[in-house]
């Protein structure tokens, strides 16, 4: 392990005397990647840098404890190992986590669709729910959020949302969230007070760049119509809305969203590029979850996740089997703890799979 963070320490060394360069500083783009690249590492290097003090001060303390003649300078050195001791043990536990290999992936934006399932009104309430509770979330992080599509619920709530989440580690946090939610409650339409059981899919895509999806405009379909309303009543008179269809995966989106074509082509692009993204990282997913029962939240969408009890005011993630008994909280974005659960969850996996 020293040999690799040695290699890590000269690196990020190099990479701090490259972005003070006058040449690299001229080259936006590379100066942006340097930049980004050292503040990946320094982590890794503030580790380190204690790990290799620890190291430095274990020496010194046990050539006390061998040589000095002195008791009391010995005792008083042997509580010094003792303590430098347990710290270098977290500290290594600490480095072989920082030191796995980090998905991609989870530096990128998210696009997060949240959808009523099972359950009828009391889905789409649901749905509104977790939507509202992702919203609050998103608020305590600074991200920001774009409104993609929206597609209301009959009595209240939505029957589906999209968004565009935009800031920095967004799919790194948010992916733990995909999968089926389910709610036990009294719905607001329960006239004998009986709890009912809904539920509402969560799906959240890494936003993939142009350069991750070669998209030849030839392969897609593009189809332009008026923008409609509930009901089916026109609400645009001008071709705005678009469907684009690409016609290699069959896979098909619309976008009416926006007053203007332009704007939504640029939307409807975007999540198409994502979509197809998504089939190929999906087979990654599928191997992933095989391995990891953590990672069955993105390796199988169908899998129910997490249960939100509200008469019992109870939140249980059945991947980690954790319960949160905060459940207004939870619900008003409170979520970060579950997410850091989950993800010391994933690590310990991911380094079992190590060994």
């Amino acid at each position: 392990m020293l040999e690799k963070l040695e290699a890590i320490y000269n690196r990020w060394l190099d990479i701090e005397k490259q972005i003070n360069d006058p040449e690299v500083m001229a080259d936006m783009k590379r100066y942006i990647k340097l930049n980004k690249d050292y503040k990946d590492l320094m982590p890794i290097v503030d580790a380190y840098k204690e790990y290799d003090n620890i190291l430095g001060n274990l020496e010194s303390s046990k050539e006390v404890l061998y040589n000095e003649k002195d008791e009391e300078l010995r005792e008083m050195a042997k509580e010094e190992i003792n303590t430098l001791l347990e710290r270098k043990e977290a500290l290594e536990e600490d480095l072989k986590i920082l030191l796995l290999p980090k998905d991609p992936q989870d530096a990128k934006n998210a696009i997060l669709e949240i959808r009523a399932g099972t359950g009828g009104d009391e889905a789409s309430i649901f749905a509104g729910d977790l939507y509202r509770m992702y919203m609050k979330y998103c608020e305590t992080k600074n991200w920001k959020i774009e409104v993609v599509e929206v597609a209301e619920g009959t009595v209240g709530g939505y029957k589906e949302v999209i968004l565009n989440v935009m800031g920095d580690n967004v799919y790194g946090q948010l992916k733990y969230e995909s999968g089926v939610h389910r709610v036990q409650r009294v719905p607001k339409t329960e006239a004998q007070g009986r709890i009912h059981t809904s539920a509402a899919s969560v799906v959240v895509l890494p936003e993939a760049d142009e350069v991750d999806v070669d998209l030849k405009q030839s392969d897609i379909k593009k189809e332009t119509f008026c923008s409609s309303g509930p009901g089916g009543q026109s609400v645009n008179t001008t071709y705005s809305a678009v469907r684009l269809t690409h016609i290699p995966t069959g896979i098909v989106v619309s976008m009416q969203d926006e007053k203007s074509q332009i704007k939504n082509l640029e939307k409807a692009m975007r999540i198409l590029r994502s979509r197809i993204y998504e089939v190929e990282y999906q087979k990654h997913l599928d191997e992933i979850a095989s391995k990891r029962k953590t990672m069955v939240s993105t390796g199988d969408r169908s899998a129910k996740i997490r249960t939100y009890n509200y008469p019992q005011g109870r939140i249980t993630d059945h991947r980690i089997n954790v319960s949160n008994y905060n459940l207004p909280a939870f619900m008003d974005g409170d979520i970060q703890a579950m997410i850091d659960q989950l993800q010391v969850a994933e690590n310990a996996e991911r380094l079992k799979a190590e060994v």
